[in-house]
């Protein structure tokens, strides 16, 4: 994972320091690209740990067409906890009460949490993030009302029609951003594609905005396992991984952890094993997957900014 390293110094060197959406600001550059061979080992970052467990069944979750975390914290996973939550005291007045990151505010999320689990009514209230990934890859709706499932469109074109430059999933609805729907940003990860060639699938990734200390590890490591279970259900070998950004940025409170990070050196790749019988991208189970080998750094903390 050099090349993911070698952004962190490019941004810390080169960055230009913004003002940003969130208010914590930034420190970015535009336009940059690495590429990973996936015959070398799975791209799970080493220089600190990195929550596969998480990734996994943030992964499925996006496959299946979910867009209620309710199934995400009901495995523990909190990625996306944050969203639902401030738009829960945002449209019932309680931002003040609750200041974010507070004490206060943690231990009402802990409540917020807890409710999503186990209120039915209240998880489908308050649990929902709007047209996020599941819906655009699985279900993205057209002018005439007809939904569209991109992704097993683009599984047929790869089995099917190998050497269409078509086979691709587009996740930025200009519709659905435009009605500022549920609680969500705009998705990051606007656009991928694929590309068979040799008896290899690749995948590229354009990713508009991308949160290299937390947020980029995942994607690396979700888009390249999302790339193996495809090839594994369409006959192909894994090809490359190819992640290109526009806005690629640190968090101004992530400046420390990432000089942490800099400081350790990287340690071999680990090895992803999935079960041979998983015939169809939709089948998959969270125990369809070991990661075998990972023997990363300690993990770092840091705050997400939302």
């Amino acid at each position: 994972m050099k090349q993911y390293l070698d952004l962190l110094r490019d941004i810390s060197e080169n960055g230009t320091d913004r003002d940003d959406r969130t208010g914590v600001g930034t420190r970015s550059v535009f336009g940059r690209q690495i590429r990973m061979d996936l015959a070398h080992g799975f791209p799970l970052l080493t220089t600190k740990k990195v929550f596969i467990r998480g990734i996994v069944h943030e992964l499925l979750w996006f496959i299946s067409g979910d867009t209620n975390i309710r199934y995400l914290v009901s495995n523990d996973v909190h990625i996306w906890d944050e969203w639902p939550f401030e738009d829960y005291l945002k449209k019932n007045d309680l931002k003040k009460k609750y200041p974010t990151y507070s004490n206060e505010w943690r231990q009402e999320k802990e409540k917020f949490i807890e409710k999503i689990k186990t209120d039915d009514d209240f998880a489908r209230a308050w649990g929902d993030l709007g047209p996020v990934y599941g819906k655009q890859w699985r279900r993205w709706t057209g002018d005439n009302g007809q939904t569209y499932d991109q992704l097993s469109e683009a599984v047929e074109q790869i089995k099917n029609n190998p050497k269409s430059r078509r086979i691709l999933v587009a996740a930025w609805n200009v519709a659905d951003i435009a009605e500022n729907l549920k609680s969500a940003p705009p998705l990051c990860h606007t656009l991928y594609q694929f590309y068979v060639s040799r008896g290899r699938l690749s995948c590229q990734l354009y990713q508009r905005s991308a949160d290299v200390f937390l947020g980029v590890p995942f994607n690396i490591a979700s888009y390249a396992l999302l790339t193996m279970m495809i090839a594994q259900v369409t006959g192909l070998e894994p090809g490359e991984f190819v992640h290109t950004f526009g806005d690629v940025h640190i968090y101004k409170n992530h400046f420390e952890q990432v000089k942490e990070q800099l400081s350790r050196s990287p340690r071999p790749l680990p090895k992803m094993a999935i079960n041979s019988q998983g015939k169809s991208l939709f089948d998959f189970k969270f125990e369809d997957f070991t990661l075998v080998g990972y023997d990363p750094h300690p993990r770092i903390k840091a705050p997400i900014a939302v």
